[in-house]
């Protein structure tokens, strides 16, 4: 009778759940696609909706034998039992083929599984880092490097991203603002849009992957800029500078969101419903899932917010946290949290319908194995037309933070030009941090890009070392904080050119995900050797490679030209070649404020006054500022010079008051007064001067980039309307107040012209 009994329910099993993917063309293009995922969810056991909220991590080389014992052993068994719903960190056709092979020809079910892996600024060919990419402030060229990525990452079989980091960052000693778009939160709501739809496109084929905003919320408020460190922020700079790039992620479809490692006022974000119910996906309805960051959910006990890993796993399932990557807390505790009553199964069953509908979004129940042509894989890695893509991209990225000497463009013949910096012949720290499928000196050089230009004597020397040895993810980079045995070979160069080229800074490892900095100085050795070459030649053009903003004063003072050239990725030594001898004139703008010494930081340019803003008598003391330091920055946000010459002039606006259904326009006449063609990045800020909750003293809410040839004007124009002055107020809500308003125009934060107007009735 057992046995008849175990027999029929095996053949009840085979004939409702035969592979769903297999019939999904057939049996379900009719029924909308909440009846699919609820169908699914209704033959699913509690153990297997659990498993689809269970990440691991790659585990077992598939060349090999099956794995026996330990870690390995459990998730190949959980993986055979339906129990898996991700993998992490798998890469290549013949992997992904593999493991999802036994996902889909091996479980009961055959549920496809989503394959995330960190391609953050490209997979085997790598454009800037994201830091850089925003300083073009080209959103169509940002949108393109992420679709490229996207292309190249889901041919081996990767069809999840952990990308775009949106969150907003202020403080340069956090290494991950080089992920990030920087300081605004207007200018980090557009650019997380455009990555998204780069990464995501419509699903359509294998070119296209799954996106994750990250990291919700506040992770780059960490005090004192340490990693992981707690952040205590309040509700107006929460709703108005963290929130606003992830409700644009959400708006622009990204299907899910990673939160992150930090408390926000007491209460972990993986374990907070505030974020993740109430906002997320209550107010703003997102329908897509939520991802745990690297065991985030286990490390509620270090918070001292859950007792054991049971209790982290309740706390966080309830919060909202769908999938749990790494952490084991959803696959050992949920179902017991079930039967005791602490977890709903309703809240399984919404988390796995949200996983589930991804993974029909992305095709994987129509093909598993979309991303899965090995020949599709061999054609697209590393293809040439991706080269076009990274060195449109590197040099979009660059900014020119000074030239009072004219020494650039450097002469493309008859001069002498000394190229001095261990980061000018390395190919390996321009790929940057977070390019993990990248191999090893690929990135052309500086001391490359330069040779091809053959008119000039160009000679080199490494000067000095940045780091000891080349470091390998994920271990620290160690200073040279000794050697500077170089130095004299440098120096003897340097007297007998005419132009100096020092390409100083960090090594790509130096900045990242736990590389926080107490000195955001040039690293080491290098502010010697940089005063040492100035010593015997005046003529240097400073060539800055770094992953975050630098206080980099002495250099300001002394050193005629100084290029900004971030960490620039495959292409790096091409771009900055072109940009030193004037093929392509720069045109980036700083998507990040940098300061004159490090205890400025945090320090950007949305800040807000205080009740002492400047000194009432001349010299008394009691106002805001540094008794040892002036309260402006070295450079400041949107800032960003070319080999044009922009004037801005005759700003007017169509009217001085408005009401609230109406709008106005602000038009200001920009004209090249150089002697070559440039491109000019015209920003737009807005000044609430009176509000029940107090505004920043200014606020980016509008840019527009042109191009003019010398001698060439254009009148730019922005409407304003009641919209744009909308804020998170003291109501806790977003409205916009009537008053008073100023109204900037310019090249930069700092340097605009401005107007008043007034929102009336």
């Amino acid at each position: 009778m057992i046995k008849k009994q175990i027999l029929g329910l095996l053949l009840g099993v085979i004939l409702q759940t035969t592979s769903v993917w297999a019939q999904n063309k057939t049996k379900y293009t009719a029924v909308s696609l909440d009846k699919k995922v609820s169908a699914l969810v209704k033959k699913m056991t509690l153990e297997e909706k659990i498993g689809q909220l269970n990440q691991y991590n790659g585990f077992w080389d598939v060349t090999g034998p099956k794995p026996q014992e330990g870690k390995a052993a459990k998730k190949y068994e959980d993986l055979k039992k339906g129990y898996v719903g991700s993998m992490l960190n798998v890469k290549g056709v013949k992997d992904v083929r593999a493991l999802q092979k036994i996902a889909v020809e091996e479980t009961r079910l055959g549920i496809p599984l989503l394959f995330g892996f960190d391609v953050i600024h490209g997979y085997k060919t790598i454009s800037p880092i994201p830091l850089a990419e925003s300083a073009s402030w080209d959103l169509e060229a940002i949108k393109a490097s992420a679709a490229m990525a996207a292309e190249e990452a889901g041919a081996v079989g990767i069809n999840w991203t952990f990308a775009p980091m949106v969150d907003v960052g202020r403080d340069a000693r956090w290494g991950r603002v080089m992920e990030g778009a920087g300081e605004d939160p207007y200018l980090g709501s557009l650019i997380a849009k455009a990555r998204i739809e780069g990464f995501q496109g419509d699903f359509s084929s294998n070119k296209n992957i799954l996106a994750c905003a990250k990291h919700f919320a506040g992770y780059a408020f960490s005090e004192a800029g340490r990693d992981y460190n707690t952040v205590d922020i309040g509700e107006a700079v929460l709703h108005n500078i963290v929130l606003p790039p992830f409700k644009a992620a959400v708006e622009a479809g990204v299907l899910s969101f990673m939160n992150s490692f930090n408390e926000l006022n007491g209460v972990p974000a993986t374990g907070n419903p505030y974020l993740q119910r109430k906002i997320l996906k209550g107010d703003w309805a997102f329908p897509g899932f939520v991802v745990s960051d690297w065991g985030s959910i286990l490390e509620m006990q270090n918070h001292g917010y859950a007792k054991d890993l049971k209790q982290s796993a309740e706390f966080a399932i309830n919060a909202g946290s769908d999938m749990d990557m790494e952490s084991y807390a959803y696959i050992d505790h949920l179902a017991e949290l079930v039967r005791e009553g602490k977890v709903k199964e309703s809240l399984i069953d919404d988390a796995a319908k949200r996983i589930l509908r991804t993974k029909f979004l992305l095709g994987l129940f129509d093909d598993p194995y979309k991303y899965c042509d090995e020949a599709h894989e061999a054609a697209t890695v590393g293809k040439s037309e991706f080269q076009n893509t990274v060195l449109d991209m590197a040099k979009k990225s660059i900014v020119l933070l000074k030239n009072t000497n004219d020494l650039l463009p450097l002469q493309k013949s008859g001069k002498k030009i000394a190229l001095i910096g261990a980061l000018a012949a390395d190919k390996t720290s321009p790929l940057g941090n977070w390019r993990l499928a990248a191999d090893e000196n690929t990135a052309v050089s500086l001391l490359e890009g330069m040779k091809t230009y053959s008119g000039n004597e160009l000679t080199y020397a490494q000067g000095a070392l940045v780091v000891t040895e080349q470091p390998k993810f994920p271990f620290e980079a160690l200073v040279n904080t000794t050697d500077k045995s170089g130095f004299q070979e440098a120096i003897d160069l340097a007297k007998k050119a005419d132009v100096v080229v020092m390409v100083l800074g960090e090594h790509g490892m130096q900045s990242g995900e736990a590389r926080s900095r107490a000195d955001i100085g040039l690293p080491g050795v290098q502010q010697e050797l940089l005063e040492a070459v100035y010593a015997v030649n005046k003529n240097i053009v400073l060539v800055l490679q770094n992953g975050r903003p630098l206080a980099i004063p002495w250099a300001d003072e002394n050193i005629p030209s100084i290029v900004e050239a971030w960490q620039l990725g495959t292409q790096s030594g091409n771009a900055i070649a072109q940009v030193l001898y004037g093929d392509y004139n720069p045109s980036g703008k700083l998507p990040m404020t940098f300061p004159r010494n490090v205890g400025q930081v945090p320090i950007y340019y949305n800040h807000k006054n205080t009740g002492r803003p400047y000194a009432l008598d001349p010299g008394t003391v009691f106002w805001s500022h540094y008794n040892d330091e002036k309260n402006a920055p070295l450079y400041p946000f949107g800032f960003g010079l070319s080999y044009a010459k922009f004037e801005y002039s005759d700003m007017k606006l169509s009217a001085a008051t408005f009401k609230s259904n109406e709008k106005i326009e602000v038009s200001v006449t920009v004209t090249n007064s150089g002697k070559v063609a440039g491109k000019e990045v015209v920003q737009l800020y807005i000044r609430d001067l009176v509000a029940t909750g107090t505004r920043p003293v200014l606020e980016l809410k509008g840019f527009e980039m042109i191009e003019l040839q010398p001698n060439e004007s254009k009148k730019v124009s922005f409407t304003i309307d009641e919209k744009l002055l909308e804020f998170y107020s003291a109501n806790n809500k977003w409205e916009t107040e009537k008053g008073d308003f100023k109204v900037f125009v310019g090249g930069n934060s700092a340097q605009t012209l401005q107007a008043d107007f007034q929102l009336v009735q």
